[in-house]
């Protein structure tokens, strides 16, 4: 169990039961003598005292810390104290000593692998000995055909990584956590996922059911009675697409595949699986399931008609408009929305949330991506909403009365929303890739005349007009100041220059967003990869799940990410975990952090309500959401990197070039490097 997940007592306990059974005359001073000089004490045993303040240098690395001098060779263990000596010895009774030994929990990792789950992104606890035992065996024995393990010190890293890895390849990846406290744990990496359509699978142990050694798992630690609760699973189900225990190990792999068939089939999301010590623990026979017969289930295309309505209300439009969303998870589905463009001359696209790249910013018919707000929404004639969760804000922006509106997504009722609809003429549940080639074959096959006439033409003229001035722009508002100030378009436009052409970018800017995404231009299927939900701190684990996936699955070095991310939320992303794991692991990434000195997002909320309001006047001090005096954001990660990390701080334009060019230089070779960009807003 995480010591983050013990209480007093039982620590005092564990303490007590690696000391001597009878404390020396004098013992508590010793101990509160050695605590006062700064020295950790575990037991007996205690290492030197260590400094936080070992000099490091600007590239990586650091000097030996008196820390490190002070660690000294570990000495014999303890023996057990006699209380424990009847537990180990009924658990040794219970336990199977045959070296083919089949559990539940084995089971459990043959069913993910079987079922393409290559990676396990644990938080370990007292609930998981069977689960610990099946993954060294599994290490050992089969380590070419079994999940690949990944620690990590916190849950909601974890579960970002397994989202941004299933975000950028559609694979599932798994999820180990440590009970009730682990699962809540996930907080809002969980919304994430769900709000995100991320396909991933969620285990976690159950404190045991049984008190008196019935069954080998039974209860052995005080943390077993804390820890029980009366349905552990509802404090994520209603965020996850089924929620199940594991009540039997002779069908572990039967649950596992069921709970991946609801993940997988759209709308994708987290599912959440749970069993107790005595089932996982539980030895059985070893078998097999024909994985052919565990698919998810498949969307057709839109009926007949249906298609036949569509194309004849594109054809005819005078400004038609697509509004998409989550399209791009198909990495096949951006160049199928150009062909529909290039068949309607005067159609053009805006991608609302941002979620993957749907359409490619180097076409005319791009209106990048916008939150709710475009222009094109109030004047269009013909709106077609392709998978999209929300199209427009009603208070704010809305289409015209007479504008006919279609909606095809893979949930058009949106079920996990309490209040939602818009008015469409039509809604379909249907496959958007699949939709959105039929219409287009439609529109070729019977309505070329109306597509290739004079008025197409000069609404594809009109068209090509409307995105060099929004270029323009976009370009205007990113030249810095006289005095070297600069914003994040600037920024994002020089990282675009400098980076790879093929970059994946991982994307938590909050109100910066538009700025990142105007200047990017992303036009690569795969390319641009935004925070699924409002959970703010995904993009640390999510960047690193992605570099993760895009590295595994090229079977050598991948592609180049990049993470930007807001300062305040760099914080709710758990960069002592975050950059600790790329060090481990060896992940590198290179992070920026747009530095404004606090969390914009709470007063433009304030505005849009109270515009005159008394917080309309007030400093950022004043509303709490000012970071002043600014943390060292880059000084935290290389803390949790050991050192091993490129950092530097930018806050004139003359700068900028040189040091990311460094930093990207630096990532290429396999280190890691945060850099802490101080930003003007609003551009």
């Amino acid at each position: 169990m995480p010591v983050r997940h013990m209480p007093a007592p039982i620590m005092a306990h564990c303490l007590r039961g690696i000391a001597p059974a009878r404390r020396a005359p004098g013992a508590m001073a010793r101990f509160k003598h050695t605590c006062a000089a700064g020295v950790a004490v575990v037991g007996r045993h205690h290492v030197a005292r260590f400094s936080s303040s070992a000099p490091q240098n600007r590239s990586g690395g650091s000097s030996t810390s008196a820390f490190d001098a002070g660690i000294k060779p570990a000495a014999p263990r303890p023996s057990v104290e006699d209380g424990y000596q009847a537990t180990i010895d009924q658990a040794r009774k219970l336990s199977s000593q045959s070296a083919e030994m089949y559990t539940a929990s084995f089971a459990f990792f043959e069913a993910l692998w079987d079922a393409g789950v290559t990676h396990c992104f644990v938080n370990l606890g007292s609930d998981h000995p069977s689960i610990i035992e099946a993954m060294v065996k599994g290490q050992r024995e089969r380590k070419s055909s079994f999940p690949k393990i990944i620690t990590c010190p916190n849950e909601m890293v974890a579960m970002s990584m397994a989202d941004g890895y299933a975000r950028l390849t559609g694979k599932p990846q798994c999820v180990i956590v440590h009970v009730d406290v682990g699962t809540q744990g996930l907080g809002a990496a969980v919304h994430n996922s769900s709000c995100g359509r991320a396909p991933v699978l969620v285990f976690a142990g159950l404190s045991p059911f049984t008190i008196e050694g019935e069954l080998r798992g039974s209860r052995t630690e005080y943390i077993h009675w804390i820890q029980d609760v009366p349905d552990q699973k509802q404090i994520v189900s209603q965020y996850c697409r089924y929620a199940g225990e594991l009540k039997t190990g002779t069908n572990v792999k039967q649950m596992v595949n069921r709970a991946l068939q609801f993940s997988k089939s759209d709308p994708q999301g987290p599912v959440y699986l749970c069993g107790a010590r005595e089932v996982m623990e539980a030895d059985i026979e070893p078998y097999s399931i024909n994985q052919d017969e565990w698919d998810p289930i498949e969307l057709g295309g839109l009926p007949k008609g249906a298609v036949k309505k569509i194309s004849e209300a594109l054809a005819g439009a005078k400004e038609p408009l697509i509004v998409t969303g989550y399209g791009g998870r198909n990495h096949d589905f951006p160049a199928s929305l150009v062909e529909l463009a290039n068949t309607v001359k005067g159609l053009r696209v805006v991608d609302t949330g941002g979620s993957d790249m749907c359409f490619p910013a180097d076409h005319p018919a791009w209106l990048g991506l916008r939150f709710g707000v475009e222009e094109a929404v109030k004047t269009a004639d013909v709106i077609l909403v392709l998978d999209c969760d929300v199209p427009w804000i009603n208070t704010l922006c809305h289409p015209s009365k007479g504008a006919k509106i279609f909606h095809i997504d893979v949930d058009p009722l949106k079920q996990q929303m309490p209040v939602f609809y818009i008015n469409a003429q039509s809604r379909y549940r249907a496959d958007t890739l699949q939709s959105v080639e039929q219409i287009t074959a439609q529109l070729k096959s019977q309505h070329i005349a109306q597509l290739e006439s004079e008025e197409a033409k000069q609404q594809e003229g009109k068209r090509s007009e409307s995105y060099k001035q929004l270029l323009a722009k976009i370009e205007e508002k990113t030249k810095p100041t006289w005095d070297g100030e600069f914003g994040t378009g600037h920024l994002s436009r020089t990282l675009r220059k400098l980076c790879p052409e093929d970059t994946i970018w991982a994307i938590e800017a909050v109100t910066n967003t538009v700025f990142v995404h105007d200047n990017i231009q992303p036009t690569l299927p795969g390319s641009w990869i935004n925070c699924g939900g409002g959970g703010l701190g995904w993009s640390g684990g999510g960047a690193l799940g992605i570099k993760l996936a895009t590295d595994y699955e090229s079977g050598g070095k991948g592609k180049f990410v990049v993470q930007i991310v807001g300062d305040g939320t760099f914080l709710f992303s758990v960069p002592g975990s975050v950059y600790w794991i790329a060090k481990r692991y060896n992940i590198p990434i290179l992070t920026i952090v747009l530095n404004n000195k606090g969390w914009n997002a709470p007063r433009r909320s304030l505005l849009l309500v109270h515009p005159d309001g008394e917080g309309s006047k007030a400093s950022n001090e004043e509303i709490n959401i000012s970071f002043a005096p600014s943390p060292d954001y880059a000084g935290i990660a290389k803390a949790a990197a050991g050192g091993d990390l490129f950092t530097a701080r930018v806050d004139n334009a003359a700068d900028l070039e040189g040091v990311l060019k460094e930093a990207i230089e630096t990532v290429k070779g396999g280190q890691s490097a945060v850099l802490d960009i101080k930003v003007a807003t609003g551009c």
